[in-house]
């Protein structure tokens, strides 16, 4: 006989464990939402200090366009040369395994 304490197992309906998934899916759901609308409000923030400085004049449009121009064009330059130096490093590495067989 079990006591009045006895181990009395409740079933729960699989509605219950559908009904928490889909309570856990819409908070996932809700904390995504609200960290993408954290991140639009601080964006909206800075595109709205930008456009306050190109209106009152602290920052000229043009002189913008101009220096994006001039570091795109640096990175370029910069890039090409990187990939150039990593062909250098490639036939050095090349050189050294061949002496390293060699020996």
């Amino acid at each position: 006989m079990s006591g009045a304490g006895g181990d009395r197992r409740v079933e729960r309906p699989i509605e219950w464990d559908r009904l928490e998934l889909s309570v856990r899916r819409l908070l996932d759901d809700y904390d995504r939402w609200r960290e993408r609308a954290r991140s639009a409000e601080r964006r909206i923030g800075e595109l709205e200090a930008a456009l306050r400085d190109v209106v009152g004049g602290h920052l000229d449009p043009i002189a913008l366009s101009a220096r994006i121009e001039e570091l795109e064009a640096e990175n370029r330059e910069l890039l090409d040369r990187l990939g150039r130096a990593r062909e250098r490093v490639v036939r050095l590495v090349d050189r050294l395994r061949f002496l390293e067989e060699e020996r």
